[in-house]
């Protein structure tokens, strides 16, 4: 059985967490970072998938420290750990809410302080591996072009918040949605640059007061 130090370095968790973002890591790398060690048999990465497969997410978040403590492997130790950190994440969270983008329209409806303005406005929402939003910043104010609009503005951002995709938007102050040239030309230098640094354009949505489009809907990312 390999032990989890034979693994090459960059593939272990916590040196993939600190070079790539928690958004990168799987279910099983975050709570073998948590786990530390496995077993005589297991590997930490292994002993994580086993637990996991288990119980379903749901189900793992509410189990008891009895039923943790019992598992081979676990022990009162690391089943305190478990416990204590779902607890936490619980606690951080109470009251809040999580603003997950999935469609256009949902885009359409966070763009509202924008949509009516009279100067086109480059948004980018950065977005973890669930597809919830990290974060959304203005990257550029006026006459949008593909020059003013550099990948390493927007991917410097996307790896500080460690985003795992990015859903791009823009106003139309003439209200119509169509988009234009630069528009697709934009679309297609973000979505090369997104390629070599695995941070995938979700899409380009343009919207005015009224309405919106999908590049992505329209086959035009």
């Amino acid at each position: 059985m390999a032990k989890l130090k034979d693994m090459l370095k960059i593939d272990m968790p916590r040196e993939k967490l600190e070079k790539y973002g928690v958004g990168k890591l799987s279910d099983a790398e975050l709570l073998a970072i948590l786990l530390r060690t496995g077993t005589k048999d297991l590997n930490v990465l292994k002993l994580a998938q086993k637990i996991l497969k288990k119980f379903e997410n749901e189900k793992f978040i509410d189990t008891g420290i009895d039923e943790l403590k019992n598992i081979h492997g676990l022990g009162i130790a690391k089943a305190c750990e478990i416990i204590a950190c779902f607890e936490l994440g619980r606690r951080m969270l109470k009251g809040k809410k999580s603003s997950i983008l999935l469609s256009p329209k949902d885009v359409w409806e966070r763009m509202e302080d924008i949509r009516g303005s009279k100067k086109e406005h480059f948004v980018i929402f950065y977005l973890d591996s669930r597809n919830q939003e990290i974060q959304r910043e203005i990257i550029s104010i006026g006459t949008l072009n593909a020059s003013l609009i550099h990948p390493r503005e927007v991917f410097e951002s996307a790896i500080k918040y460690s985003a795992a995709q990015i859903i791009v938007a823009h106003n139309h102050p003439s209200g119509l949605t169509e988009p234009s040239k630069e528009d697709i030309i934009i679309s297609k230098r973000l979505t090369e640059a997104g390629k070599i640094l695995d941070i995938e354009i979700m899409d380009h949505i343009i919207v005015s007061k009224d309405e919106y489009k999908s590049m992505k809907e329209l086959n035009l990312l």
